[in-house]
């Protein structure tokens, strides 16, 4: 099947939902070579991976995870990454902005595949528990409005398909994959990805796996993030309307800044970046975090305009009350694992 599946994509003809599925599950099961695989997916992203692919990858990727009982409602702030930027973990910390607005935010990430800190690392960093249990995560999500599913725990089918990616080194559909197939199935989400191309597909796509409402944002600087130094093209989508713009930070009377400004580094170093920022500290990077949570606000419904619900997120810094939730969220991980021993 894969062969055959291969070959069809290697002549540039689109794959049905059907067919990719079929592959995906192939792959997922481990009854594939490392050869095939490789060659599978190089020829899919040589041709380009479209909506239908991309969308029965991901649905697969889903019927394989760890299942989780989640709540209805989820919010999901998260980026492809690959923009090689190497910015601080600006959707991290904006998600935990939008718990302390009242929100119920299920973060689903990895360690960093393109830079040197992903949101798994900052979290550690943090103090944060990546290990909990469904049903653990589940209770710190109720307790503080936040939680975390760390992907290598929550997708073990990849382990079949992640050596290939390693050792292959070029970016394939499963770079787009990741923040498509959070466990918790949000209903709402921003997603920020590395290529303007991406922008408006993958809003269909989200919209195909069940997003109520949801935004993809790319920086014409190239961040996978709303930029805090460039316009930022927007698809967002409430149901089936889907409508693209540009937003300038000016727009939502925010500062610019410089892009080299967001520049992380090590967990250590992205860890403190991400507390100066819940702690007031004034700068590009907390712009940055005041558009993406802003974003994310108005996406939840909690603020009515992008601009609002920036003026919300600052006020939420302000007030000590992001950094609060950020203290809860270390907390409530320890005493659960603490309960266990």
């Amino acid at each position: 099947m894969i062969t055959e599946m291969t070959n069809k994509l290697v002549r540039r003809q689109a794959l049905t939902g059907e067919e990719t599925a079929q592959v995906m599950y192939e792959m997922m099961a481990g009854n594939t070579s490392a050869v095939q695989t490789a060659g599978f997916l190089t020829a899919l992203q040589t041709k380009g991976a479209t909506v239908t692919e991309i969308t029965a990858c991901a649905r697969v990727m889903r019927e394989h995870a760890v299942p989780v009982a989640a709540p209805a409602g989820l919010l999901e702030i998260v980026g492809t990454g690959g923009d090689h930027s190497g910015s601080f973990n600006i959707s991290t910390t904006a998600a935990l902005v939008c718990a302390a607005a009242g929100c119920r935010v299920a973060k689903h990430g990895n360690r960093s595949a393109t830079s040197s800190c992903g949101a798994a690392d900052v979290l550690e960093a943090l103090g944060a528990d990546l290990y909990l249990s469904p049903a653990q995560s589940m209770a710190v999500l109720e307790e503080t409005g936040f939680c975390f599913f760390f992907a290598q725990q929550y997708h073990q089918a990849m382990k079949y398909v992640g050596p290939v990616r390693r050792e292959l080194g070029i970016p394939t559909v499963f770079n787009i994959l990741g923040p498509l197939t959070n466990p918790a199935h949000a209903e709402l989400q921003v997603l920020g990805v590395y290529d303007e191309a991406l922008v408006e597909p993958l809003a269909q796509v989200l919209h195909a796996l069940g997003v109520v409402r949801g935004m993809v944002v790319h920086g014409t600087d190239g961040l996978d993030e709303i930029s805090p130094s460039a316009p930022t093209k927007i698809c967002e989508f409430v149901g089936s309307q889907f409508h693209t713009y540009t937003l300038r930070p000016e727009e939502v009377h925010v500062p610019c800044g410089k892009k080299e400004e967001l520049k992380g580094g090590a967990p250590e170093k992205n860890a403190a970046m991400l507390r100066a920022v819940l702690a007031g500290e004034p700068g590009t990077c907390r712009t940055a975090v005041l558009l993406n949570a802003g974003a994310a606000l108005y996406v939840a419904q909690k603020a009515p305009t992008i601009e609002a619900g920036v003026r919300l997120a600052a006020r939420l810094i302000d007030e000590g009350k992001a950094l609060q939730t950020l203290q809860r969220v270390i907390q409530a991980g320890r005493d659960l694992r603490e309960a266990t021993r």
